[in-house]
């Protein structure tokens, strides 16, 4: 708790994870709220889920979208595939394979895979997925080592 009374986002975050998946949604908002408005890129992300799917919060999808973008653009691999999946699904097919490109060079396996759709139907220059598939290799190969490994393993995520 001293690193929340020292407005720590990180520890604020990992307070607001606990509570999620121990049911307490109210205790998870305030603390995801308090950690994003401190620029924390994983309590937008999070908040971004609360607020799509009404979970401690009355749901508000563009409330939801807002902290969908702010993770995003602040270099969140898994918002920026949610945000490409959106786009799709509203029929803006080029921005999807923008965010998905991003996505990949960030190192999102998803982002590959549906990279691998878009090329199929033509969605994606050969080019383009070629490019997007050697910036996800570099991606993945540069943040492999045993001590991520060991902490990936010890994170999870509120989704």
């Amino acid at each position: 708790m001293k690193r929340v009374a020292a407005n720590d986002p990180v520890a604020m975050t990992r307070i607001g994870k606990n509570s999620y998946n121990e049911g307490d949604y109210g205790t998870a908002f305030e603390y995801f709220t308090k950690a994003a408005e401190l620029g924390d890129v994983e309590a937008h992300y999070n908040l971004s889920f609360m607020y799509r799917r009404g979970e401690g919060v009355e749901k508000d999808e563009k409330k939801g979208l807002y902290h969908l973008v702010e993770a995003a653009i602040a270099g969140h691999p898994d918002a920026r595939y949610d945000l490409a999946v959106n786009e799709g699904r509203n029929g803006r097919i080029d921005r999807a394979v923008k965010h998905f490109i991003i996505a990949a060079n960030l190192g999102d396996d998803n982002s590959i895979q549906a990279l691998k759709g878009c090329y199929k139907y033509g969605d994606v220059s050969k080019e383009d997925f070629a490019a997007a598939l050697r910036a996800h290799q570099a991606a993945v190969d540069a943040t492999k080592s045993p001590q991520r490994e060991v902490m990936e393993e010890s994170t999870y995520n509120i989704h």
